[in-house]
């Protein structure tokens, strides 16, 4: 597939780019390029594999589901610059 000076325009114009006259050409073939890169990707055959994140196999670090019992109020207000009857208390936005 390739890409004319004109939709090279008016993708550039979408997307919000300011591209000079004398560029265009040069946008319309990287463009082109990418495009002939997408079309040679697709061609592969990737029916068996698996998908992945990263190239080397990792594993999520998992902490133990336990039930704890907080506590921690007390801890945890103490940062607030402004705590009122075991909660955050913050200015009023909405009127």
């Amino acid at each position: 597939m390739s890409i004319d000076i004109e939709t090279a325009r008016k993708v550039a114009h979408l997307a919000r780019i300011r591209v000079e006259e004398d560029r265009l050409p040069a946008l319309a073939q990287e463009f082109s390029n990418i495009l002939a890169f997408i079309e040679q990707l697709n061609e592969v055959n990737v029916d068996d594999i698996e998908p992945m994140v990263s190239v080397t196999p990792m594993r999520l670090k998992r902490r133990a589901d336990v039930v704890t019992d907080g506590g921690y109020q007390d801890k945890i207000l103490s940062n607030a610059p402004d705590a009122r009857e075991g909660f955050f208390a913050v200015p009023k936005v909405v009127e």
